[in-house]
């Protein structure tokens, strides 16, 4: 059993089963952008604008969403404590343990694209560039390698910053 996963007391095997579930993942992100506490009704919503891609998505389809939601996946993501769910308010919290399930998701941009996807391009685009101005190919030999290496390691950096504030952020806030 991992560090993270005894902080939640879930084996590895119990939070990968937990995000086996699209609506479970998708519950966990929709709280994350959030950063509060939730009404079902609303979740329900997003989730079901997830799977349709409509908005605002079919009435049949949200209250298909709600209805599994309130009976199946939130007592569930209760239960393993990742959520906090008041069934009699019908209000929904993430709880701080959610970030060791969280590190099992795939953490990715709002573009859709994941962040190891996107350093991965910048990486070898950088490489690319430079070995093309090394080679001296016309109008790229032009620039100097060095500046190509620098101006990516601080997109590189600065992006890293970004992503580490981002999950920072997400988190302060649902402390509050």
């Amino acid at each position: 059993m991992s560090i993270r996963s005894m902080q939640t007391g879930l084996s590895e095997t119990d939070i990968h089963d937990l995000l086996r579930n699209d609506r479970r993942r998708h519950t966990i992100k929709c709280l994350q952008e959030h950063g509060r506490e939730v009404m079902l009704r609303d979740l329900a919503e997003d989730i079901a604008e997830l799977e349709t891609e409509e908005s605002p998505p079919p009435r049949n389809i949200r209250d298909s969403v709600y209805i599994s939601l309130h009976q199946n996946h939130l007592p569930k993501l209760d239960d393993a404590g990742v959520v906090d769910y008041d069934r009699d308010r019908k209000t929904i919290r993430l709880k701080d343990s959610a970030r060791a399930v969280d590190v099992y998701m795939e953490v990715v941009t709002k573009y859709g694209v994941t962040w190891a996807t996107y350093y991965r391009a910048l990486g070898t685009v950088s490489l690319f560039l430079v070995v093309l101005s090394l080679t001296e190919v016309p109008l790229v030999s032009a620039v100097d390698p060095l500046i190509f290496a620098s101006v990516f390691l601080a997109i590189i950096a600065g992006s890293t910053l970004y992503q580490l504030w981002s999950r920072r952020w997400l988190y302060l806030n649902q402390l509050s």
